[in-house]
């Protein structure tokens, strides 16, 4: 563990970031403890490694979150390490939450993206969500000096998307039909629209237009610029 007596300016951007986050998750601790809330006061936050994804079924319960397969995590977690974040239990080890992100683009356009943010039932509402999605937008900022980061979320997900709005993430755009229906015996039987949120960072002011000024426009899945 990094000394917290360090200065920031003294160390490389990893290294501050592991030092933001280790202070982050004491402040949180230190919260959760005061709020009488233990679930989220021992929680134990780590990288993802690939023998987790073997053990997402708790955590994948919800129909909202999807489960990929093996080779997609794989990829996930040899290319981006650093963006793969775990929450689990300090003495029994359960998942408690996760996120799966990367960074994408070229130029003024390059950012950080999340790919999946799920938090298992029985763990909910103690900011495990809101806790990785900071940790997601750090390491974009401090690490890849992107311009903003981005998600997609169901138009129906409200809880994601007040979340999402509580973090400082803005509707950008709205893509249809995203989301495949899964047929009459599916719990989304029709296909459903994406909103496209972002989020600025720091860098973002260096771009001749801002990231986060919403398009005035609907548009096609094969619009969009990356996959």
């Amino acid at each position: 563990m990094l000394p917290s007596t360090v200065p920031l300016s003294l160390l490389s951007p990893f290294s501050c970031l592991r030092l933001r986050m280790e202070r982050q998750k004491v402040n949180v601790n230190r919260a959760a403890l005061l709020q009488g809330d233990r679930r989220r006061a021992m929680t134990t936050y780590r990288r993802m490694t690939l023998c987790d994804t073997l053990q997402f079924n708790f955590v994948n319960l919800d129909q909202l979150t999807e489960t990929y397969n093996t080779s997609f995590y794989g990829e996930y977690v040899t290319h981006w390490p650093e963006y793969q974040r775990m929450c689990v239990h300090p003495t029994t080890g359960i998942p408690m939450a996760y996120t799966l992100g990367k960074a994408e683009g070229q130029g003024e356009d390059y950012h950080g993206h999340v790919s999946a943010v799920s938090v298992a039932p029985t763990f909910r509402r103690v900011a495990l969500g809101e806790t990785l999605m900071a940790e997601l937008a750090q390491m974009s900022e401090l690490v890849h000096n992107a311009y903003f980061v981005d998600l997609f979320v169901r138009k129906s997900n409200q809880v994601a998307q007040d979340m999402y709005h509580r973090l400082g993430y803005i509707v950008y755009r709205t893509v249809l039909n995203y989301y495949h229906g899964d047929g009459p015996k599916g719990p989304f039987k029709s296909d459903e629209d994406a909103l496209d949120m972002r989020l600025a960072l720091r860098r973002d002011k260096e771009r001749r237009k801002s990231s986060v000024i919403p398009l005035d426009r609907p548009i096609k899945p094969e619009e969009l610029e990356w996959v």
